[in-house]
């Protein structure tokens, strides 16, 4: 058997947001191969009557968000195809034909759901005030290209986000009436701008009167809400009726109170529903007027658990159904109503799983574990008689599933991966619980392919992000554990207090108090596996990334008993972080402060803050376009190791964000985990191999071509 390699990534199929048929009979999805800079993304439909899924979508572009009308006679999706990178609407006929283009918009659609009857699609369109007042909004040239400011003036308080600033747009809501669009697309009224110049699309005339630059008209397309708030979460609830969100205050950055409110689409009234509050929110709402939404309370909201409230319109009474369950929803994976509009089904972490549950709206029962014990959902879909999952195990990277909406019967739809994984030496990992500071804690230990009790292997602890989030045996460390277990490591991850999954009690245990209760727990699971005679106590490495970052600066400030350590898209100075994140208030509802309000608690709890103390060789990595977790507080951790005589080097990754290891430019994820095995591997014992600030610096990694390399000067701006 093969052993699994960093550059496997390119070999390895993901699937993700599945979407069942009306009739429960068709599963459409998204397939994913990583190309050699890129990723190509089409529309899969498997059937659950058996069979391999076959391909829905042509290779052109990036495809996502697959849904099915509800009469199942067509599918919506999303797509790049075309040489225009902006996201455009189209939809297939699913009995047969070519899939057609019903928008030509400069802002990209995302957030797509159908009207109960099929005959409109709603949708998120990121637009600036001059977009909507041209029309570029509802229609504008493939060619057009809108230039970044220069200079870039800003006003708002979260001004950047993912890997992009704002410059000005908005997230509004759009409703297009699919005939009307399709027809256009038809008779040629869909292309733009193209050889009329600003104000005239092709097929489509300027009415007498009209001057160039004004707006488009376009009687397909209606944008719902306008003004300086962004609009977010739309959803259908009768045939005439859309719910969206936007956040109050004199400063809605600085806000966490939503506003839900109905929109009525034929008289274009709008009414106030109610408020909530939350970092984001999400909604599912039923044709008689009930609407579901997110809430998670406003006091130390970064820590606490969000719960799903009900508030029926006619009677204006609101319930909370998930409140006897001491989980939190899960932050990927949006609710949904039943086919008969009557439970709720929602996702959850729990202890090491990610699983399904279902509720009654009234909240006249308590929620039911519905399906995903010992696996990771990481998507779900429900139809009349079934529902359908993409979920990973600790044998394969993820796979669509289907079940009785009780979630008895599963079915296996796809195996995307069986090819590669049927030469490839996989290791189940063991479930290790132990005890610190007297609670109970849930760990893992996987070892290496051609393990030998008898045998002593180097330990490699992972520390994972959030901080409020959990780790499983599957999910997207799969690739990356069993990579670092192929290369002769044994991998150790845990859930300490801070994690989700395990109550809000174990979620909130870690205020004002990050890096210190972490590491206690961390360093109380790698004490339990170093009792293990296999395990060289010796030969110890640590990595995380995000909070894991922050968490691998602070060990090795706080500890020195690792060989060598890499710190990933870290958090090292929270004052710094403050400043300079979309993610401010998780520094505010962890912490309880501010840099004016206790700047010494700030700096106390900072990695950088430690840095005197470190001795450990430690790699820092970064991406020059993460918005999240910015690259000055990487700089300044990095400066510091270098004053203070520590061995170290500072990778960053040009037009990377923070979701590098999951989503980056595939040469780039792969060259990112050959870097860390790299780093470790000249420190062990076990590897015949020299520090990698001794070798070139090129050498070991296949993926790396010079283009944003270590201390590459590239620039993409």
């Amino acid at each position: 058997m093969n052993r699994i390699t960093a550059a496997d990534y390119h070999d390895i199929v993901r699937v993700s947001d599945p979407d069942l048929s009306p009739d429960s009979e068709r599963v459409a999805f998204v397939h994913t191969t990583p190309t050699d800079d890129a990723e190509e993304a089409t529309i899969y439909v498997a059937s659950i009557g058996g069979g391999d899924p076959r391909r829905f979508t042509i290779a052109d572009g990036v495809d996502s968000q697959p849904r099915w009308s509800p009469d199942g006679d067509r599918l919506a999706f999303v797509s790049t195809r075309g040489g225009d990178d902006r996201q455009q609407l189209w939809i297939l006929p699913t009995d047969g034909g070519e899939a057609q283009r019903v928008t030509q918009i400069v802002g990209g659609v995302s957030d797509l759901e159908w009207s109960p009857d099929g005959s409109r699609l709603c949708f998120i369109q990121r637009v600036t005030a001059d977009d909507r007042e041209t029309g570029r909004d509802l229609a504008v040239d493939p060619a057009y290209e809108s230039e970044a400011p220069d200079p870039r003036v800003i006003d708002r308080t979260i001004y950047r986000a993912g890997t992009e600033y704002f410059d000005g747009k908005r997230s509004h809501v759009y409703v297009l009436d699919v005939e009307a669009a399709l027809e256009r697309e038809l008779s040629g009224s869909n292309g733009g701008f193209e050889g009329g110049g600003e104000g005239e699309v092709e097929g489509e005339k300027k009415k007498e009167g009209e001057e160039d630059g004004d707006p488009v008209e376009n009687e397909a397309l209606e944008r719902l809400t306008d003004g300086d708030r962004d609009y977010t979460a739309p959803m259908w609830g009768d045939e005439r009726t859309v719910y969206y969100a936007s956040k109050l205050g004199d400063d809605p950055d600085d806000s966490v109170t939503h506003e839900i409110d109905a929109h009525d689409v034929e008289s274009d009234a709008v009414e106030s529903v109610t408020q909530t509050t939350g970092w984001a929110t999400q909604l599912a709402a039923t044709d008689d007027g009930r609407v579901a939404y997110a809430y998670t309370p406003e006091e130390k909201m970064t820590m606490r658990q969000t719960e799903i409230r009900v508030h029926d319109r006619s009677s204006g009474e609101q319930t909370t159904p998930t409140d006897p369950l001491d989980r939190t929803l899960d932050s990927d994976t949006e609710f949904e109503w039943g086919p008969e509009e009557e439970s709720l089904y929602f996702a959850t972490p729990d202890e090491g799983s990610v699983v399904v549950w279902s509720v009654p709206g009234d909240a006249s029962e308590e929620p039911t574990r519905v399906y995903g014990d010992g696996v990771t959902v990481e998507g779900f879909s429900v139809g009349e008689d079934a529902i359908a999952y993409v979920q990973s195990e600790w044998d394969h990277p993820g796979d669509v599933f289907v079940s009785t909406r009780g979630g008895h019967e599963a079915t296996r739809l796809s195996r995307v991966n069986d090819e590669y994984l049927s030469d490839r030496a996989v290791r189940e990992p063991e479930e290790v619980g132990y005890e610190s500071d007297g609670e109970s804690l849930q760990g893992w230990v996987l070892a290496p392919p051609d393990f030998d009790p008898n045998e002593r292997y180097p330990l490699v602890v992972e520390i994972h992000g959030g901080p409020h989030a959990q780790w499983t045996t599957s999910g997207t460390m799969w690739h990356e554990f069993q990579t670092l277990a192929a290369r002769g490591y044994v991998v150790f991850w845990a859930n300490p207090r801070g994690s989700t999954g395990y109550g809000e009690s174990h979620a909130t245990a870690i205020e004002c108090d990050w890096g210190g209760v972490t590491l206690t727990d961390v360093l109380a699971g790698v004490d339990a596996v170093c009792d293990r005679e296999y395990v060289d106590e010796t030969n110890q490495f640590v990595t995380g990334g995000s909070f894991g970052g922050f968490m691998t600066a602070w060990t090795v400030g706080n500890t020195d008993r690792f060989r060598a350590a890499v710190s990933q898209r870290g958090v090292y100075d929270l004052t710094g972080f403050y400043g300079s994140t979309d993610a401010f208030k998780l520094v505010e509802g962890d912490f309880g402060a501010t840099p004016w309000e206790d700047p010494e608690l700030l700096w106390e709890q900072s990695p950088v803050a430690h840095v005197p103390a470190v001795e450990t060789p430690t790699l820092v990595m970064h991406s020059d376009r993460d918005y999240r977790t910015p690259a000055n507080t990487a700089e300044l951790f990095y400066l510091g190791l270098k004053k203070h005589g520590v061995e170290t080097r500072l990778v960053r990754y040009p037009r990377e964000g923070h979701e590098l290891s999951r989503s980056g430019e595939p040469g780039h994820v792969v060259d990112r985990l050959e870097r860390i095995v790299r780093w470790f591997d000249g420190y062990s014992d076990h590897h015949e191999a020299a520090p990698a600030l001794e070798r070139e610096r090129d050498d070991g990694l296949s993926a790396s071509d010079g283009d944003g390399g270590e201390h590459s000067d590239s620039n993409d701006e």
